[in-house]
């Protein structure tokens, strides 16, 4: 738990010290759990994001774009008439909780000064924001509502008195000396960093871990010198924000967390830290819920090809012995007066053998000499006619699992926007069901949206991050003198530089963008291909996003996270 109260007191900080005096001038909800407010401060508009996320609830000024519904939900519509145009006069903690509360100040319909409060409250999956009249404190509308069979404390529901959450009456950290620290503990009892979670206000498991590290011997001298030394970054209101990574995971913090390990990056703002932590990872979750069923049936339809693979494996294997079929069926009719029914196999000369051996041959005792003949005749011809069938059926089920192989891969890096469009290739395909045209025929004369970029001298790098995008993107956007990019024998994205000769360092920020937009994206050295637009072809009925290509070069790359942040944001 990272956004603890300590974290909240310095966001409520850097919000006043950006957006206090600013005004409201839109209001968006472009997901279930969020709303977005422009603010206009200082000069400038900013992007405020109020997340109520289960997961990833927080408060933070935001620099990613975010895409609206185009009709906004009731809880939007609300927003924007009783906020929009407001301004926000004071934003405050309430007391060292994880509640933040948004004064504003405007107008209503009819000329009146009227005052609301916007309180959010991150509390993890009972997070939730709630637009109350300042001067009846009653509660207009909230994004989530709750009722007293839900909570028998307080009812979140339009039209109820808005109660604050139960307080939890734990000591305030910043007004503690020594002997408060002391009396609070039981060096007995062990366990000191729950000990100091559970005694004292915007405390969370991170924090008194780190309190120990610092501590280092845990007894009564060095356990409040080294509370009182972390309490007091946290009182200045100097955060030195920074994300610590240890063993793949990384966490987030108002200072560095020495306990977690070395590997730490700063940043200038918790806003900005938390743009980067949580980049990709909010949208990532958001669109498992939305294509968990997609996921799931392009998975079975790829394993549905690869166990027909193997069953025409075996069939071709068999396919093979259709020889033996036709000598065994020769040999019986050259020996039939040699053979008896109800015999279960036979010893005959090979003819066919130089050297003249004996072959056995199995026979089916129910059947007579000629009916076994004749049964080896039709595995003959019924092998001689699958072995063409077989491998025809073959390379089209091989055809089926790359493809859908790379629609997984797709998923992956999907936003919510390519995941509609992966439907859409699904329906014209006859790959899903015709309960989905409607939605398809409204989107087939709209262009695919591509993602952006910029390399360090400016150039434009063009991505396209499923089949309709790239197919868009290197058959129709993309002029023929440009550089196309792809991974070399690895599903993933059409890359595209906007530019006939651009230099290597352009060339190696593209190709990592490929790397990082395909199924390597967690590999180092990925190879990546690039050539000109001219010398890319789509065969003739291939499946989308397939292409050829010739006359290529070929770099290595390691995929980066932190590079792609730079250039989406260049």
């Amino acid at each position: 738990m990272s956004f603890d109260g300590l974290f909240t007191k310095a966001m409520v900080a850097e919000l006043s010290q950006t957006l206090k005096g600013g005004r409201i001038n839109k209001v968006h909800q472009p997901y279930k759990n969020e709303i977005i407010l422009v603010i206009r401060a200082n000069g400038k508009n900013h992007k405020l994001l109020l997340s109520v996320h289960p997961s990833y609830a927080r408060v933070q000024l935001t620099n990613e774009s975010h895409e609206n519904p185009s009709v906004p939900p009731m809880f939007c519509m609300l927003l924007r008439k009783h906020l929009e145009g407001y301004i926000l006069e004071s934003i405050h903690q309430e007391e060292l909780d994880r509640i933040i509360i948004f004064e504003v100040k405007g107008r209503n319909e009819i000329g009146d000064t009227t005052y609301k409060k916007l309180i959010v409250e991150i509390m993890g999956r009972h997070s939730n924001i709630t637009l109350v009249d300042q001067s009846r404190n009653i509660i207009l509308d909230s994004i989530k509502h709750v009722s007293y069979a839900v909570n028998s404390y307080r009812a979140i529901l339009p039209g109820q008195e808005y109660i604050l959450p139960p307080k939890q009456n734990k000591a305030n950290p910043f007004t503690a000396d020594e002997t408060d620290i002391l009396r609070k503990l039981d060096f007995n009892s062990g366990k000191i960093d729950k000990q100091l979670v559970a005694n004292f206000a915007g405390i969370s498991p991170l924090f008194a871990k780190e309190v120990l590290f610092h501590a280092g011997l845990v007894n009564q001298k060095t356990i409040p010198a080294a509370f009182l030394q972390q309490i007091e970054l946290a009182r200045k209101n100097e955060a030195t924000p920074a994300v610590t990574a240890s063993e793949g995971k990384e966490y987030f913090y108002l200072f560095p967390l020495k306990h977690i390990g070395e590997d730490i990056r700063p940043f200038a703002t918790l806003s900005e830290m938390l743009d980067r932590f949580y980049f990709g990872k909010a949208v990532r979750d958001r669109v498992k819920q939305q294509a968990n069923d997609l996921e799931r049936f392009i998975m079975n339809e790829k394993e549905k090809n690869e166990k027909k693979i193997k069953k025409l494996e075996a069939t071709l294997k068999e396919a093979e012995n259709a020889d033996i079929h036709q000598l065994y069926g020769e040999l019986i009719t050259a020996n039939i007066y040699a053979i008896q029914k109800g015999m279960k196999e036979v010893e005959v000369i090979n003819y066919y053998d130089e050297d003249g051996g004996t072959v056995v041959i199995p026979l089916n005792p129910q059947k007579t000499p000629s009916e076994n003949a004749q049964k080896y005749f039709t595995r003959y011809q019924k092998a001689k006619n699958a072995k063409l069938i077989v491998k025809e059926q073959m390379e089209k089920a091989s055809e089926e699992v790359i493809y859908f192989d790379s629609l997984l891969q797709q998923v992956l890096t999907a936003s919510t926007k390519d995941i509609a469009e992966i439907r859409e290739e699904l329906v014209e395909g006859g790959y899903l069901r015709e309960r989905q045209k409607k939605q398809a025929k409204k989107s087939q004369n709209h262009k695919p949206v591509l993602d952006y970029f910029y390399a360090s001298d400016g150039t434009e790098i063009i991505v396209g991050k499923n089949n309709k995008q790239n197919d868009y993107l290197t058959n129709k956007l993309a002029a023929r003198d440009e550089i196309w990019l792809h991974t070399k024998d690895i599903p993933g994205s059409h890359v595209v530089i906007k530019h006939k000769v651009p230099n290597n360092e352009t060339i190696l920020e593209a190709a990592s963008l490929a790397a990082y937009y395909s199924k390597a994206r967690s590999a180092s050295k990925v190879p990546v291909d690039y050539t000109l637009v001219r010398h890319v072809k789509k065969p003739n009925g291939a499946k989308p996003g397939f292409v050829i290509y010739d006359n290529q070069q070929t770099v290595y790359v390691t995929p980066d996270e932190e590079l792609v942040l730079k250039l989406a944001k260049s």
